[in-house]
């Protein structure tokens, strides 16, 4: 969520016109901590935090505190200017690709087929086919191994390792990612 504001002094260039009473498509509500705005533009949806609401004209500004999420609201600031440009916004941050997304369904029926007391071959047989699955050799075979990885990764993101999904995968202050 970005945080829109009354910027301070002016600036060289023209400010965009934005009336946040009428963007066509838009959210607009009114909480106690302020206005909270959906905004659908360039084919993507925007949600904007403001205190109070400027007039309409007004030039606003947005605020990226620098911290751990300054590179997310950093892109997504980026992204809203793109579209107010009528640009290509791309894809959004924190967007999966699909071989990712298959996995973590992978992973969490795995978990769910183990926590219910099948073994790993059983767990195997559901997610990959009966005639994947030999009638021997299964202690060396690929898709056993695959499972168990499956198992555990299930594991994590039931121990709350889904918070992980929100997260952007960047390089930590180690240079591990």
């Amino acid at each position: 969520m970005l945080t829109v504001r009354v910027a301070v002094g002016s600036t060289g260039s023209n400010p965009y016109e934005l009336d946040f009473t009428d963007l066509a498509g838009s959210e607009l509500r009114e909480a106690p901590d302020g206005w909270h705005a959906i905004v659908p533009l360039g084919g993507a949806k925007h949600r904007l935090w403001l205190r109070e609401l400027p007039r309409c004209g007004s030039l606003v500004a947005l605020d990226l505190p620098f911290d751990r999420n300054f590179d997310l609201r950093l892109q997504a600031a980026h992204r809203f200017w793109l579209a107010l440009e009528r640009r290509p916004v791309g894809r959004p941050p924190l967007a999966q690709f699909i071989g990712t997304r298959h996995r973590h369904i992978l992973a969490l029926r795995a978990v769910d087929g183990w926590l219910e007391g099948n073994s790993y071959r059983n767990i195997a047989r559901g997610l990959f086919g009966k005639s994947r699955i030999p009638d021997r050799a299964w202690k060396t075979h690929d898709l056993r191994s695959r499972t168990i990885r499956l198992v555990q990764m299930g594991l994590r993101l039931i121990r709350g390792g889904y918070r992980d999904l929100l997260r952007h995968k960047g390089k930590n202050s180690d240079g591990t990612t």
